[in-house]
């Protein structure tokens, strides 16, 4: 594997524990609020190899706990579980972002035991799902994932960046329907990066985002992340 970046130390992304965050390159979907542009089209230049990557994190036994793996999409690449499987061999403990498009190769890390906590996005409603991810998207995959974690083989959470633009709070109690029985789902904040995909996104209001969450609630555990 080739990677796009790296976070040598992070406490947000790896829900109670000290890890590293790695970015895989190119994504198949091109969501337009996006903060990670560079990243989904980065497909020549500098990349940092795995024989790096590894022998970085043997300099970091007994310092970090764990690996979050995101992207990009990781899962276009074939052989992230082999990455993986060197990562938990080391002692590492491994979170991975994922946009739910390789439900096959999801099911294989979560069998493997590979992965230790999965946080899927659920860019919208059923209804607006490849509106908003810039693509057709097989819904059928995101839903195969879906039913995936919700067995509960491996921590999970779902997560969905609210934009004005894409979502409406009956999108938000349409989304919250669909996943009813779930865990938790989290609602994060729409953040210009200044390298977005798309243009003219902008964020809900933090009221907003909270009466979102409060539809929400009817459903299933719902919390607001990222309001400043």
């Amino acid at each position: 594997m080739k990677f796009g970046g790296l976070q040598k130390l992070t406490l947000l992304d790896y829900p109670g524990k000290m890890a590293c965050t790695v970015f895989t390159s190119g994504c198949n979907l091109r969501c337009p609020f996006c903060h990670n542009a560079g990243l989904v089209t980065h497909i020549d230049g500098d990349f940092i190899s795995q024989q790096d990557l590894l022998q970085f994190l043997s300099t970091r036994k007994g310092k970090l706990e764990g690996l979050c793996l995101t992207g990009g999409e990781p899962l276009l690449n074939k052989d992230v579980a082999q990455f993986l499987a060197e990562v938990k061999q080391m002692g590492f403990s491994v979170k991975l972002d994922t946009n739910g498009t390789n439900p096959n190769l999801l099911k294989q890390l979560i069998d493997g035991k590979l992965v230790d906590y999965v946080a899927m996005d659920i860019k919208n409603s059923q209804a607006k799902y490849s509106l908003t991810c810039g693509v057709n998207v097989n819904m059928e995959d995101i839903e195969k994932s879906v039913h995936l974690l919700k067995l509960g083989q491996v921590d999970y959470e779902f997560r969905t960046t609210v934009v004005r633009q894409l979502h409406t709070e009956q999108d938000i109690e349409d989304i919250a329907r669909w996943l009813v029985g779930s865990k938790t789902w989290y609602l994060q904040q729409f953040v210009d990066s200044g390298d977005l995909i798309g243009q003219g996104m902008s964020a809900w209001d933090e009221s907003t985002m909270h009466k979102f969450a409060e539809t929400a609630n009817k459903y299933l555990p719902t919390f607001v992340r990222g309001i400043e």
